[in-house]
């Protein structure tokens, strides 16, 4: 009895085992970069970004001017001004500089919270496609293909089923 007890153990982890290797694992990649540059929303998203810096690089170039002519008007005081003018100009200058130091950092920040608020929607459309199209084809993982080290042959390209899948040409 005992012997049949063991013996029907074995067999049944023999057959799990079977049963678990006997399943398919499926794995696909897709490049996500390429897939949001051909979204038509990237189009939309870029034109307000080169607007957006365009607006700041106005601005900044507004400042670079003002600095150009307090320079201009610095070298015009000559030697025959005095030390209070002298001191009153480089003053300005010195303001203007740290006023357009500050812009420069502030700007910066702006650039990268409106890139974020731009392309997010995007990029996250984008995944959402993705985990729909690796859901239907019954992957287990998908990998973007610029974070990985080696493909196999067997991992599913599935770029093209996702741009199908938001009517991407």
């Amino acid at each position: 009895m005992r012997n049949l007890l063991k013996l029907f153990a074995v067999i049944l982890l023999m057959g799990t085992t079977a049963s678990i290797n006997a399943q398919t694992l499926k794995f696909g990649h897709i490049d996500l970069q390429a897939l949001v540059q051909v979204m038509p929303e990237r189009t939309t998203a870029q034109t307000e970004m080169n607007d957006f810096q365009a607006d700041i690089e106005e601005i900044f170039g507004g400042m670079q001017t003002e600095l150009q002519q307090k320079y201009t008007e610095f070298e015009q005081l000559g030697e025959e001004a005095s030390e209070v003018k002298r001191n009153a100009k480089i003053t300005e200058i010195q303001d203007l500089q740290q006023r357009i130091e500050n812009y420069r950092a502030t700007a910066q920040q702006q650039i990268q919270q409106k890139n974020a608020e731009v392309f997010q929607p995007i990029v996250e459309k984008a995944q959402k496609a993705v985990e729909e199209v690796a859901k239907e084809q019954g992957l287990i993982y998908v990998f973007d293909i610029n974070a990985v080290i080696y493909k196999s042959n067997q991992s599913i390209d599935v770029l093209p089923l996702v741009k199908k899948k938001l009517g991407i040409e």
